[in-house]
């Protein structure tokens, strides 16, 4: 597939559920309203659709969520998938996770062909994790990472860069994150939905956090790349990569790769803009028939933006899009 920028799109990112067991500050409200579970596509139906989309020529696909192994039965979407792997149609089957089901799960995605992980972590510190997840428990992501990598599965760790927090912790990261053999990469905090407070005294920008690092660290620059936004810097004392993932500072929409589907089957062509395509009717339509899902699809690809419009509204504090990021798939 191809848009109308000729930019190649071969990753397709699935959000499984948009119900998460924590309430991260920057991603959720505390009293959260989710889609009444009658609307979510099925597990045969969501794997119908991930499988238009590798004929079409997809060869990465996400699962992510909302936290995608609180959805029930989640693993019989993983066991179907991977006959894309064994057939050489998919290069990769993966997910991206908050860590706190991974202890459970990590044996059986290896089984299935999941190499690698991404997991969301901010903190090391016990107590800030607790106030920023609302609830969470830092030693039962801890535990879950352990457990994949018990597994076989490589883990990368992703944290969201704020204002107040990062600052004071992301040294331990880096050297965790080397201790450990993790690569880490940094998130600018995105506008996306209503968190029940601002965001712009939390943006953090990443050249800022980059220039406090190098106060520390050895960066130089890596020739590593993923085919998604991060760039990557190599920290000379570890080993380790370092990633930067800048939507908001110095955006990297040209080389956009990848569109996002919902668990009630809408397509959206940008993370960062709301046209959208409704993939549920031609699949519930056409139950027997996939050319009216395809086309669909491509039709969709074609209306592919050519970037976001994400911007930190200095003087309301309001989301730049009112849908939240589990809704659309982190």
């Amino acid at each position: 597939m191809q848009d109308s920028f000729q930019r190649a799109i071969t990753y397709l990112r699935v959000s499984v559920t948009d119900r998460c067991d924590l309430r991260c500050r920057y991603c959720m409200a505390e009293d959260m309203t989710f889609r009444p579970r009658d609307e979510l596509l099925s597990l045969e139906e969501l794997d119908r659709i991930c499988s238009a989309f590798v004929r079409r020529g997809v060869r990465k696909l996400r699962l992510t969520g909302g936290e995608p192994l609180v959805r029930r039965n989640i693993m019989h979407l993983f066991r179907r998938l991977s006959r894309h792997l064994h057939a050489g149609q998919l290069d990769e089957l993966t997910l991206t996770t908050n860590g706190s089901q991974l202890a459970h799960h990590a044996r059986d995605l290896a089984d299935c062909g999941v190499r690698r992980v991404n997991v969301s972590l901010d903190t090391l510190d016990p107590a800030a994790f607790a106030e920023l997840t609302r609830f969470g428990d830092l030693d039962k992501v801890l535990r879950g990472i352990d457990a994949a990598r018990d597994a076989g599965l490589a883990v990368k760790i992703n944290a969201v860069a704020l204002r107040g927090l990062t600052e004071h912790h992301a040294d331990r990261l880096v050297a965790w994150c080397g201790a450990q053999g993790f690569d880490l990469t940094f998130i600018e905090t995105m506008p996306m939905g209503d968190i029940g407070g601002t965001r712009q005294d939390s943006y953090l920008p990443l050249s800022e956090l980059r220039q406090q690092l190098q106060g520390r660290w050895t960066l130089r620059p890596s020739d590593h790349h993923t085919g998604g936004p991060s760039r990557y810097e190599q920290v000379l004392e570890t080993g380790q990569r370092i990633g930067f993932i800048t939507p908001l500072s110095d955006h990297f929409c040209a080389s956009c790769n990848r569109v996002r589907l919902t668990c009630t089957g809408t397509l959206y062509m940008c993370l960062g803009q709301n046209d959208c395509a409704d993939l549920r009717q031609p699949l519930r339509d056409h139950p027997t028939d996939d050319g009216p899902l395809l086309t669909a699809i491509d039709q969709a690809i074609a209306r592919k933006p050519l970037g976001h419009e994400f911007v930190i509204d200095e003087t309301q504090g309001t989301p730049a899009l009112e849908r939240h990021m589990s809704v659309t798939g982190g």
